[in-house]
């Protein structure tokens, strides 16, 4: 159902297409998907969507603006990432999680990187329910965790795991041997600390997305392909 009071990058915002993984979790009742058929999951999350203040465009512009930054930059003698150095995907994301809420507090003051373990990786200072945690991964189109994200824990004590995301992948060096990996995704929406799936093993490090949960909650914004 479109709605005509949607802005137009929430409109145009699109569903994934990823198939198969585990089934999604119940939602509990503080979710604004609780008693919502997962039909209809695109619709809650556009609604969410319609609500922030950081526009999608916004959320594009500093993605890309700060990933290109990544490589304009100098190092050291000179050295430029890319030219001469080929850091790790984990130095890689570092770099855009240091980036992006500095890009967008350029454009507006009201954003903020976090300052303490309790707050988003990007907080909203006029009201912080608004604010957003970043996950950047290099896999192709899914994001993930630390085990923690997927057990019953919303976050006491530390930042709290329900609430709106922005969702980046990009590139490894092995995907463009002789060129410069690029943003294959950004994305958009809300999670719960319920739609984690922890690994089963104890000794696993990682939780991950359902694939129902990550095509309906975490909607397209850009696509390299």
């Amino acid at each position: 159902m479109i709605n005509a009071q949607w802005p137009r990058w929430v409109s145009e915002a699109r569903v994934g297409n990823r198939k198969g993984g585990a089934s999604a979790r119940p939602k509990p009742p503080t979710s604004p998907y609780f008693g919502w058929d997962s039909d209809d999951w695109p619709e809650v999350t556009r609604n969410l969507l319609a609500q922030q203040p950081l526009s999608g465009e916004t959320l594009v512009d500093a993605v890309l603006s700060s990933w290109r930054s990544i490589f304009e930059s100098t190092l050291g003698s000179g050295f430029r990432i890319g030219a001469d150095i080929r850091p790790s995907p984990q130095i890689m994301g570092f770099f855009l999680h240091a980036l992006i809420p500095l890009e967008l507090a350029v454009g507006d003051p009201n954003w903020r990187a976090d300052a303490n373990a309790t707050e988003k990786d990007l907080v909203y200072q006029p009201d912080p329910s608004y604010s957003i945690e970043i996950k950047t991964s290099s896999h192709k189109d899914q994001i993930f965790g630390n085990r923690s994200f997927g057990v019953d824990n919303p976050g006491k004590g530390k930042k709290a795991k329900d609430g709106y995301y922005a969702a980046v992948n990009f590139e490894k060096w092995s995907d463009v041997p002789r060129g410069i990996p690029r943003i294959r995704l950004i994305r958009y929406g809300w999670l719960d600390h319920t739609d984690w799936i922890a690994q089963a093993s104890q000794t696993g490090q990682q939780s991950s997305l359902p694939a129902i949960v990550a095509n309906t909650q975490l909607l397209t914004l850009y696509s390299a392909e």
